[in-house]
C-alpha cells in the first residue's frame, strides 16, 4: 500500500471521528425538540436510511445473497443494536457531560473494547496481541480523558434539567 493511499485512509478515519460530535450534538437538540431521546434515535436512523438508499441505487449495488442473510449468525446483526445504544446514550449523556467529556469517555471505551477485540481476534478480526506499548497507550488515553473531563471550567449558558 502506497504512503499516499495510507495517508488517505488515516485522513478518512479522522473524518469519521470528527463527524461524531456533530451528530451527537445535533441529535441531543433533536431529542429535546421531539420530547424524548428515543424519538431522536429513531429519527436519526430513519434519516440514515433516506440518505443511504439513493447512494445504494446510484452505485447499482446488487442485492445481498439471500443465502447469507438467512444463515448468518445472530451476532452479525447486532451492529444496529449497538448503533441504537450509542446514539441513545449520546443523546442523554452529551448534554450532561459536554461534547468533549462525553466523546473522550466514549473514545476511552472504544479503545479498551478495541484492544480486547484485537487481542482475542473476536468477530473475525485478525489477532493483534496486547503489548506493553499498546497498554501504555491506553493508559495515556485514560489520563487524557481524566484531564478533559475533570479540568473543565463550570458550564455557562443553557442548563438542561436533571
Amino acid at each position: 500500500m502506497s504512503t499516499l493511499h495510507w495517508a488517505g485512509l488515516l485522513l478518512l478515519a479522522v473524518v469519521a471521528g470528527a463527524v461524531v460530535p456533530f451528530q451527537s450534538a445535533i441529535n441531543a437538540n433533536l431529542g429535546r425538540g421531539l420530547g424524548h431521546p428515543l424519538w431522536a434515535t429513531l429519527a436519526s436512523l430513519l434519516v440514515s436510511i433516506v440518505v443511504l438508499l439513493p447512494i445504494l441505487l446510484a452505485l447499482r449495488l446488487p442485492l445481498p445473497p439471500l443465502q447469507f442473510v438467512s444463515k448468518a449468525p445472530l451476532w452479525m446483526w447486532a451492529g444496529g443494536a449497538f448503533g441504537v445504544c450509542f446514539i441513545s446514550l449520546a443523546l442523554v449523556l452529551l448534554p450532561k457531560l459536554g461534547a468533549s467529556g462525553f466523546l473522550a469517555l466514549a473514545l476511552a471505551g472504544q479503545v479498551v473494547a478495541s484492544l480486547a477485540l484485537d487481542h482475542y481476534g473476536l468477530f473475525g478480526l485478525v489477532e493483534r496481541q496486547m503489548t506493553m506499548s499498546r497498554a501504555f497507550g491506553a493508559l495515556l488515553l485514560m489520563a487524557g480523558v481524566a484531564l478533559i473531563q475533570f479540568s473543565a471550567v463550570p458550564a455557562k449558558g443553557l442548563v438542561t434539567p436533571g
